[in-house]
């Protein structure tokens, strides 16, 4: 009796063991699948906002667009445009339209959910530097963490970190498109830096073959476009110039066996980006680069220029885990380039170019027009009364927003949310975000990236794509 007692004592005692066991083992299980890392992303492009939202309750479609734009944790936006109470003189240039906002829509955008700006583009000195150290300030004092512009071109570059639970976002922008005089310079033990935007400068060579090198030779000699510039080669004021190059005014042509702009993206820059990655990379568990550019290529805006490419895929090269293009104010392709996501331009979030509530002589001037004349007249001359232009172009009124996930270090969502800035409303509607519905939107990004490769489905009013 004994006996059988023991024996069933000991089968009890491994039937409990291996229940403790499987048990065990799905606890682990359990835990090693909720510890997996995931990291959560919106972004989207240009946010040209120059009113505020309505002071009495959400316009219609805003609560569906921010509740997307919330599923991230890294929440992203290119501010275009200075934010201050115009009290400085404006640029002697501009980036197109000479922008400024009040200091509130930063309260705005955080209402929308962002969490992180860039602020590298071609507006980001409209009013000069005065205007960008206002907008720095402002931006501060918002406690928004941003990248892109600074006080010196170090400040500029350096890359924005947020913390969030999912983890550790790292951003860094720059801008392709800018005038010359607003690119950050570097400080030194002499001066102090300049302020201005992290500029990537793009270098362009022009080929043209023998014969027609040696007419532009002869057309530069009959027009004296060059002596200026060949007196101040002789003083030592310009370098000397290399065997094959024949200048032309600004441009510099070179000689080869066939004609061909080649654009390529500046050394120094490259290489200051690729440090921010570094530094970025070991900072931070996810690094995005935000890029603005206006290089247009091709017979349309969607096409994508090749110095873009070129210079995205050596972000990622670098270390970059997205890559966020803005500037051309419409829709192009994205691509999956190496496991990571390239948005070549995301379009525009919010477009406003015709509620500023102030313009410089210069932009008057521009219209032919003198400068104390009304703002509906400067924007009806220049739009030869809404039939040209940005605001006018449906195509700019259209864009997505992507959200996505990466799961463990690989990319395991993305989907789409189509949006319009309600075109050809009312004044108080026209340029805010809202869903689009139609598909028309999806259909056209889907088909353009399809020639990167990328396939995307519709599916529930969204953009999925396929992983």
């Amino acid at each position: 009796m004994s006996l059988k007692l023991c024996r069933s004592c000991c089968k009890l005692a491994a039937l409990c063991y291996i229940i403790s066991t499987i048990f065990l083992y799905n606890k682990v299980a359990k835990m090693s699948t909720s510890s997996k890392n995931v990291i959560r992303c919106t972004a989207t492009g240009d946010a040209m906002i120059t009113k505020r939202l309505p002071i009495d309750g959400e316009y219609s479609g805003f609560n569906a667009v921010r509740d997307f734009i919330m599923q991230g944790d890294f929440r992203f936006s290119n501010l275009e445009t200075t934010v201050h109470n115009f009290e400085s003189c404006a640029g002697a240039r501009s980036g197109g339209s000479w922008l400024c906002s009040p200091p509130g829509v930063l309260e705005d955008m955080r209402k929308f959910g962002f969490n992180i700006l860039s602020t590298a583009n071609n507006h980001a000195l409209d009013y000069s530097y005065e205007g960008l150290e206002k907008t720095l300030q402002n931006i501060e004092r918002a406690n928004f963490p941003f990248t892109g512009t600074g006080r010196s071109l170090a400040d500029a570059s350096k890359p924005a970190y947020l913390d969030t639970v999912s983890g550790r976002y790292a951003l860094i922008a720059c801008s392709m498109s800018f005038n010359p005089e607003n690119m950050a310079g570097a400080q030194s033990s002499r001066l102090p830096g300049r302020p201005g935007v992290n500029g990537i400068r793009v270098n362009k060579k022009y080929l043209l073959p023998p014969e027609d090198l040696k007419n532009l030779e002869q057309i530069a000699a009959k027009l004296g476009i060059n002596c200026k510039d060949e007196i101040l080669r002789g003083e030592g004021y310009l370098p000397q110039l290399k065997e094959g190059v024949q200048p032309f005014g600004d441009l510099m042509f070179e000689l080869s066996d066939h004609a061909e702009i080649v654009s390529t993206v500046n050394e120094s820059d490259m290489q200051r980006i690729t440090a921010a990655i570094a530094e970025a990379r070991f900072m931070a568990d996810y690094v995005v680069v935000s890029m603005h550019n206006h290089e247009l290529c091709g017979k349309s805006k969607e096409t994508v220029d090749p110095v873009s490419i070129e210079f995205a895929r050596k972000c990622i090269d670098a270390g970059a885990d997205a890559v966020i293009g803005t500037g051309p104010h419409l829709l192009r392709p994205m691509e999956i380039y190496n496991g990571k996501p390239i948005f070549y331009c995301l379009g525009d979030f919010i477009i406003q170019l015709e509620t500023i509530q102030s313009a410089p002589e210069d932009m008057f001037a521009r219209q032919k027009l003198s400068g104390d004349e009304r703002l509906d007249v400067l924007f009806n001359t220049r739009s030869n009364f809404g039939k040209r232009g940005l605001c006018y172009d449906p195509i700019m009124y259209k864009s997505v927003i992507p959200y996505w996930e990466v799961t463990d270090g690989q990319l395991s969502k993305m989907t789409f949310m189509p949006i319009e800035e309600m075109f050809a409303l009312p004044r108080s509607r026209s340029g805010w975000p809202q869903p689009n519905n139609s598909m028309q939107i999806l259909e056209h990004f889907a088909g353009l990236s399809r020639n990167f490769g990328v396939d995307i489905k519709i599916e529930n009013n969204l953009g999925v794509l396929q992983i």
